[in-house]
Order: structure tokens, then C-alpha cells, then sequence
């Protein structure tokens, strides 16, 4: 992984990680144990796809650039569909208080996501490649004489 991308995961993941400790504090106050557990496991659920999402992003843009636009809404519609298959799945359970997982997992990917954009603006990204325009001659445009 080139240096860039790692500094913008970590850019995107310390405000999520951040944000998971205080869901697992408020909700071993307000649910205990449970409420902990369900807590970071949300936050975690959150951190694996979101980052495995931008990895995959990432790797297409270097690999496959035409499709980088498509890939981006259908990851993103992927992952949210996955994680809601996820609350479903566990809004029964009592490993840990479901209401604490979903909530958890909710702030956890709005938080990524939010980091996501601020680390997209705040990256110096040329528009134009400049060592592209040094290697190749330039072509007149116009008609020939």
C-alpha cells in the first residue's frame, strides 16, 4: 500500500476507532456488559467492511480507472445492504444488547464515512499528471497547413 493511502486510513480509522471507544463507554454506562460488548462489536463490524471497502476502491482506481466511479456506488450500496443484513440477523441475539450494535455500527460507519470526505478534501491530488506533460511532445490541435 503506497504511503498516501495508508496515511488516509489512518486519517479515516483513528476518528472511527475514537468514535467506538465513546459508544463502548456510554454504552457500558447505560447497558452494561452487554451493551459494551454490542458496542464494539458494532464498531468493529463498521471498521472491517468500511475498510475493506476502500482498500477495494483503491485497487480498482490503480487497476481498473474507467470503473472506478460504478465500483464506488455499488461498494457503497453493498456495504450498506451487508450491514443491514447484519442488524437483522443479530437483532435477536443475547451475546450482546442488539440496540447498543445497531446504534454503534450506525455512528461508526457515518463517522468513516464522514472522515472518509474530510481526508478526499483535505489530499493534495494533482488534476493533471505533470510528469506526463515533460515525457510527451505536445501536439498542435488545429488544422494541418
Amino acid at each position: 500500500m503506497p504511503s498516501n493511502d495508508a496515511r488516509n486510513l489512518l486519517r479515516i480509522a483513528v476518528p472511527t476507532a475514537a468514535a467506538g471507544v465513546i459508544a463502548v463507554a456510554v454504552s457500558a454506562a447505560v447497558a452494561g456488559g452487554k451493551g459494551a460488548l454490542g458496542a464494539a462489536v458494532g464498531t468493529a463490524l463498521a471498521v472491517v467492511f468500511m475498510g475493506a471497502g476502500l482498500l477495494v476502491l483503491q485497487w480498482t482506481a490503480k487497476s481498473l480507472p474507467q470503473l472506478f466511479q460504478a465500483m464506488g456506488l455499488m461498494l457503497y450500496m453493498a456495504q450498506l445492504l451487508l450491514l443491514l443484513i447484519f442488524v437483522a440477523v443479530f437483532k435477536d441475539t443475547s451475546l450482546f444488547d442488539a440496540k447498543t450494535f445497531a446504534l454503534s455500527l450506525v455512528v461508526a460507519t457515518v463517522v468513516w464515512m464522514a472522515a472518509q470526505a474530510r481526508a478526499h478534501m483535505k489530499a493534495k491530488i494533482f488534476y493533471v499528471d505533470p510528469d506526463s506533460a515533460k515525457s510527451e511532445k505536445a501536439e498542435k490541435t488545429g488544422p494541418k497547413p
